[in-house]
């Protein structure tokens, strides 16, 4: 494993948004939905998430999510992806979203 330095941490920028709206992703090559999140300041984003194992689109407005909004906007298929949803793999390889205990402010950046 490679280290960083305080200052590489820095740089990514890792905000808490709210989910707004999910919608299917029918073109997408594994299943996935498509996500509206509202990072305050930073705005409303979307990004597409491979997260259909555990989430039903019904479960997920209003949920605080973490994501990245620091990395360019990356093109899948027809659809552009602003902003990188964080989780992590179970033992399947199915992702499960990094969470919060409590809400904060949207746009909050994790220190």
């Amino acid at each position: 494993m490679e280290e960083i330095t305080w200052n590489d941490f820095e740089k990514v920028e890792l905000r808490v948004g709210t989910i707004l709206e999910v919608f299917d992703f029918p073109e997408a090559r594994k299943p996935a939905y498509k996500l509206r999140v509202d990072f305050g300041a930073f705005g409303i984003k979307t990004s597409s998430a491979q997260i259909t194992k555990y989430y039903t689109k019904e479960d997920l407005p209003g949920r605080q999510i973490i994501g990245v909004v620091n990395f360019p906007k990356k093109q899948i298929g027809k659809f552009m992806s602003e902003f990188l949803v964080t989780g992590f793999a179970d033992e399947n390889g199915d992702i499960v979203l990094t969470s919060l205990s409590s809400k904060v402010p949207n746009g909050s950046k994790m220190i």
